[in-house]
């Protein structure tokens, strides 16, 4: 039966490839934040302004199915 706990050779290149992979992405992320940090923060009100329209689209409503706009219906009119 195989042990649960043994480690197989040909896992680790996998995980060595990932690990790399990973720290590649961390330092490249580090010197691009670092770098570029006086573009990023220049664009930062122009986001919050874009976020706006963007929740609009994206939002739903709350409670939703109000078609009437605070008019009433038929039956309810004398």
């Amino acid at each position: 039966m195989d042990d649960p706990h043994q480690h197989h050779s040909h896992d680790q290149p996998g995980r060595r490839t990932n690990w790399a992979l990973l720290g590649f992405i961390a330092v490249i992320g580090f010197f691009l934040f670092t770098e570029h940090r006086a573009h990023l923060f220049g664009i930062l009100p122009f986001l919050l302004l874009l976020a706006c329209p963007l929740m609009h689209l994206f939002h739903h409503g709350h409670g939703g199915g109000h078609d009437d706009h605070g008019e009433q219906s038929k039956e309810d009119r004398p």
